[in-house]
């Protein structure tokens, strides 16, 4: 085994991840007494401002350096790896994009609003988004099999792990009892609340245009993936 294999970039890494995460969180935390003070969308545009440029800055790292380190294994020349990667890639963007549903309010053109819902997506699982990265997580970590991926995942999925409490407590102060009730019907845990009879899948909430919209972005970025990849690279 090297001894140089810990390289700066672990540290680099999750250092980002820990600042994008205390500045997303902490925003969406100040967000209730924000607006009553600038209104909301001059707050999701500060919001916008401060966090995709973060976030811009953590996809580009994590792309320049996702093979640094110690490389644990390597399947991807292991026949059936590929699909299945792409496949667990494309049902995390199922799970990770559902507020994309509401793109003229995260562009702040209308009334940004928090929503609750019970419908569609959040039949399997109340926070979508988290299930999401631990499946984009799982897929990324089996392709790449570097300590530096198991760093990155290690950071996404602790993050979201407490965007589910960070979540509910923001929605418990919001809505009190209604959403109380709604956390009683629906579950973290992805299909528990369908398997116990608290919920029932409804087919025909997912037939609306943004899951059109997300399986056509899937496609667009699989033809897109090694441009995407090699551009990024040369940012370097």
């Amino acid at each position: 085994m090297r001894d140089d294999w810990l390289t700066s970039s672990h540290f680099v890494m999750f250092g980002l991840l820990i600042g994008f995460a205390i500045a997303h969180s902490g925003l969406a935390a100040l967000r209730p007494y924000a607006e009553k003070r600038i209104g909301a969308r001059p707050y999701r545009v500060i919001f916008a401002l401060v966090s995709l440029p973060l976030a811009t800055l953590l996809i580009v790292y994590f792309i320049q350096h996702r093979y640094d380190g110690l490389r644990l294994w390597n399947v991807q020349g292991v026949p059936g790896v590929e699909p299945l990667v792409w496949a667990l890639s494309a049902i995390s963007f199922l799970f990770l994009y559902p507020a994309t549903f509401n793109l003229l309010e995260i562009a702040a053109i209308q009334k940004p609003q928090v929503h609750l819902y019970e419908t569609g997506i959040i039949r399997i699982t109340r926070h979508p988004q988290m299930v999401g990265q631990v499946i984009w997580c799982i897929a990324h970590t089996l392709w790449l099999g570097t300590t530096f991926m198991l760093v990155t995942s290690a950071g996404l999925i602790l993050h979201h792990l407490f965007g589910v409490w960070h979540g509910d407590r923001r929605l418990t102060q919001r809505y009190g009892e209604a959403f109380a009730a709604v956390k009683a019907r629906t579950s973290v845990i992805p299909f528990l609340a369908i398997l116990d009879g608290r919920q029932t899948l409804e087919f025909k909430e997912f037939l609306r245009p943004g899951y059109v919209g997300v399986a056509i972005f899937v496609l667009l970025f699989w033809f897109a993936h090694p441009l995407f990849i090699q551009a990024t690279g040369n940012l370097g």
